[in-house]
């Protein structure tokens, strides 16, 4: 639930949809997105400057302190059928926000393809925090 006027972190919720299926992400932490661009730029001959962004897709991580096996068996199947040879079709993420007027905005992060940049650290009385990054074509709104 939005507090005030502003978004705060518990106001997101994000669902994995991999190349096989729904992955129930335990312990969520955090999530950051980004879009990626690339940047054009024009220097013409009577001193105007242009510019443009060029829309490159986006890029981004969820931090989770290991509550199951879901990640680890996430990403070992994706491995283990490009090892078989087998075609892995992208994946997609939806990402719900709460808005501070009671509304949600839910957005499709489409193409997307995972890499499990940290599996954790294993440490007496510790949590095993897990890094999990993503690269999407296009991100809309549904």
């Amino acid at each position: 639930m939005p507090y005030n006027t502003f978004s705060v972190g518990s106001d997101c919720q994000v669902v994995v949809m991999g190349p096989f299926g729904r992955v129930d992400l335990a312990h969520v932490t955090g999530f950051e997105a980004q879009q990626l661009t690339v940047a054009v730029r024009v220097d013409r001959l009577d001193g105007v400057q242009l510019g443009a962004e060029l829309p490159k897709g986006w890029a981004g991580s969820f931090s989770l302190d290991r509550g199951s096996s879901a990640v680890d068996d996430f990403i070992a199947q994706i491995e283990a059928a490009y090892l078989a040879g087998q075609s892995i079709n992208a994946g997609a993420l939806y990402q719900y926000i709460h808005e501070p007027d009671g509304s949600t905005s839910t957005y499709q992060f489409h193409g997307a393809v995972f890499k499990l940049t940290s599996a954790g650290a294993y440490k007496g009385d510790a949590p095993v925090t897990q890094k999990l990054e993503f690269y999407a074509s296009g991100r809309t709104r549904v």
